[in-house]
């Protein structure tokens, strides 16, 4: 028996010792322990009645997403994770809608984890565009067996019955839902492709799909009955936090000291982590009776490790690697790669070119990463609010040394998710102690500096842009070449998309580098910045890459029309003309009919509302940019201006205003939708001007809100968004509002005080420094 585990040994006997049961013991208390919950509806989706409780009412269930009792309550069932958007809401009125039902009889599950549900992932604006089409189908579903089931209760025709807000009425007869389903048990179900081939209803009768109508999570919001993953409690569970290591990976333990934390009352050991899935290395978790004892004797636990290759890397090693990836022709993936790219820049007799590049970006959500896991029944529970758990379950699997199906995620709220929950890192150290103490409950938290430390931050960027031009303003070709970290390299491998060169690239660090601009051929690279992937793990952060492709580009094209005398908005309205090599930008039903021409209309009105053209006081400037959002496959047509005051003297930039102007097709959830909008457009704001660290000896610097400085409430500027009506198909709303704004506001800033920023974020010494090198110019 080694050192540690002759530690870990005599760990044991105390930590029996301090609770009066061995390990077999604490096995046996947690899984016969009472899961304590507060507000079963929202929190669970299996439901447990005692004996002698009343049983569920009878049940019809045309398909897995939606149900209907004999008492009129309609279930929809959620596979999406709740971080303050409401994705319930959205997604439950989806079906309401299409089975008219009654919205005060509507009720929602978030399920937890089953092979049923298919891909359980919450990200990239995806919900509502993902679910449209199927909610539809099964609100079909469950109208039309309600119709013919209550035609044949009232001897007519199911051509004679009309169904409205949850009662079937033919003439002056009506039966409702509930009355529907007891008294015909209705069993039928439909296969895909009958449900495919149901009558939906047309768009000028929904009822609930764009109405305000109030949102069903609200109620446990507010009387504190919703249950977050923090919340979650198991009787006879202990407190982890983790210790961490000097770098995100390579790092060895060699050798721990315990006897300060010893004197914390309540410690009961600590854990050297053997992770296989090679998630966590490194990690060492303490273990105590509470969290406060748990923090304290981890601040006291004495650690020393043989650290990572990367542990002296900096930001600047990152970014200069970056640069020296880009300059190196043979690497990274061709995303976009047009006949006559080369020929166009040959032949050039001029080729504009400028680089663009943003620091580390962190998420820093309210909640900080926890979770709780324990073994019940043969099967690993894992209690916490992801947004990937598909992702995630397979990790947790091969760290647990466990077969398929043996680990269940559990549902909970999010207390915000940004994309830092689709890593779900946090769930396997708190499996991996459980699994020490033969499977006894734990509650792993990570305090604020432990959870910033070791973050899924937005990589530091690096993007080089050319245009090829004959004369000063006509131009034949561009090229837009990008590196960073690639989180889906790290850590979805199998996700990723193929280049048009057959080779494998992160979809989600090059979006929005593809855009609908008419500019002749272009060439889109996407590179992986090694260096970056090794030294943490890069993530995925609200926008993800169109965040930092589309200030690149939009400012891009800004610099452009000043260096060729034309106006901003003319220029990208010439561009955005539907067209461009092989008529790519045209669109294609059903996600983006229209193309270029959609995006265009964004701008024009844009311009219209925000006054562009107009005067404005000195050193006040107003930038515009337009996106289309998220990703070109899913484009939501996105125009953002940006009016904003510098302060010479400090070099203080404040945003008044900002305008937007969307087209999301079919708004469904019109509320949240501009909730989801006016978020994004302050979290583009604040990594244009306010957010960013640094990585300084292979982690980031910050670890608090004292040297981490988001946009502050006083900071907030009037906001004015607008969506175009429509009835296309909806695409996502939670980042594209992200995606205009850092431009806008860099653009703004030229046209106030005339120095070009092209590094985010902003800094005021950085706007002196502009301000200063133009006056010795």
């Amino acid at each position: 028996m080694g050192r540690l585990e002759r530690i870990a040994a005599e760990q044991d006997r105390a930590l029996a010792s301090a609770t009066g049961l061995s390990r077999r013991g604490f096995l046996s208390a947690g899984v016969g322990g009472a899961l304590l919950f507060g507000f079963a509806r929202q929190a669970r989706a299996t439901q447990v009645f005692p004996a002698g409780a009343p049983l569920p009412p009878e049940q019809f269930e045309p398909t897995i997403w939606c149900s209907v009792g004999s008492d009129g309550e309609v279930n929809v069932n959620i596979i999406r994770a709740e971080m303050g958007q409401h994705v319930g809401t959205a997604l439950a009125r989806i079906i309401a809608d299409e089975m008219e039902a009654d919205w005060d009889k509507v009720k929602i599950t978030h399920v937890d984890t089953d092979p049923k549900w298919g891909m359980m992932v919450t990200g990239g604006s995806w919900s509502v565009w993902q679910t449209w089409d199927v909610f539809r189908q099964a609100g079909a579903a469950a109208r039309t067996v309600l119709v013919e089931e209550a035609a044949k209760i009232l001897g007519v025709t199911p051509d004679k019955c009309v169904a409205r807000n949850g009662v079937v009425t033919a003439g002056d007869r009506s039966l409702g839902y509930g009355d529907i389903v007891g008294q015909a048990r209705p069993t039928r179900s439909f296969t895909p492709d009958e449900l495919t081939k149901l009558p939906l209803k047309p768009a000028s009768e929904r009822r609930m799909v764009g109405k305000d109508v109030k949102a069903l999570d609200i109620p446990a919001k507010i009387d504190g009955t919703a249950m977050y993953g923090i919340d979650a409690k198991i009787d006879g569970m202990v407190y982890g936090r983790p210790k961490m290591p000097p770098t995100r990976y390579g790092s060895k333990v060699v050798s721990v000291d315990d006897v300060e934390a010893k004197k914390v009352p309540g410690y009961l050991r600590y854990i050297v982590l053997d992770d296989p899935s090679d998630t966590v290395p490194g990690w060492v978790v303490v273990l105590a009776s509470s969290y406060p004892a748990a923090i304290r004797a981890t601040d006291k636990l004495k650690v020393e490790w043989t650290p990572g290759k990367t542990a002296h890397v900096s930001e600047k090693d990152i970014q200069d690697h970056a640069r020296g990836l880009i300059a190196d022709k043979g690497v990274g993936v061709m995303v976009v790669n047009d006949q006559g790219v080369d020929d166009a820049f040959s032949k050039a007799s001029t080729v504009f070119e400028r680089t663009y590049t943003c620091a580390s970006v962190m998420h820093y959500q309210l909640e900080p990463m926890n979770a709780l896991a324990r073994l019940n029944d043969g099967v690993w529970e894992i209690h916490c609010g992801n947004q990937w758990q598909s992702l995630f379950l397979p990790v947790i699997e091969k760290a647990l040394g466990v077969a398929s199906g043996k680990v269940r995620m559990m549902t909970y709220m999010l207390g915000g998710g940004f994309g830092r929950r689709l890593n779900g890192d946090y769930a396997v150290p708190a499996a991996l102690a459980s699994k020490a103490l033969g499977g006894k409950p734990v509650k792993l938290i990570l305090t604020r500096s432990d959870d910033m430390m070791f973050d899924s931050i937005r990589s530091p960027s690096v993007q080089t842009l050319r245009v090829a031009m004959t004369g000063k303003d006509t131009f034949h070709g561009m090229q837009h070449h990008a590196a960073a970290g690639w989180p889906t390299q790290v850590m979805a491998a199998v996700a990723m998309a193929k280049g048009v060169d057959g080779k494998p690239y992160d979809q989600f660090a090059i979006a929005g580098a593809d855009h609908w601009y008419d500019c002749g051929p272009l060439r889109v690279r996407a590179i992986s910045n090694d260096l970056a992937n090794d030294t943490f793990r890069p993530g995925w952060l609200r926008s993800v890459s169109a965040g930092w492709t589309s200030w690149a580009l939009e400012a891009f094209w800004d610099e452009l029309a000043h260096e060729t005398g034309k106006d901003p908005v003319a220029l990208r309205l010439s561009m955005l003309n539907g067209e461009g090599p092989d008529g790519r930008n045209k669109g294609e039903a059903p996600d983006s009919n229209g193309g270029a021409l959609r995006q265009a209309a964004v701008l024009k009105r844009l311009a219209e509302k925000a006054g562009w053209g107009q005067p404005l006081p000195k050193d006040t400037g107003l930038g515009v940019a337009t996106t289309f959002g998220q990703e070109r496959g899913m484009p939501t047509w996105t125009a953002g201006a940006a009016r904003v005051h510098v302060d010479r003297a400090t070099g203080l930039v404040t945003c008044e205003k900002l305008w937007l102007v969307l087209d999301a097709g079919t708004i469904v959830d019109p509320g949240g939708a501009l909730a989801q909008t006016e978020g994004g457009a302050l979290w583009g704001l604040s990594m244009a001007l306010c957010e960013g660290s640094e990585i300084v000896d292979g982690t980031c610097k910050d670890r608090n809100l004292d040297t981490y400085t988001p946009l502050r409430i006083a900071s907030v500027p009037e906001m004015d968004v607008e969506f175009i009506e429509s009835t296309e198909k909806p695409m996502g709303l939670g980042e594209p509002g992200v995606t205009v704004v850092g431009a806008a506001v860099a653009n703004a800033i030229f046209n106030a005080v005339g120095v070009r920023l092209r590094h985010q974020p902003i800094r005021p010494e950085d706007v002196l420094a502009a301000l200063k090198n133009k006056s010795a110019a």
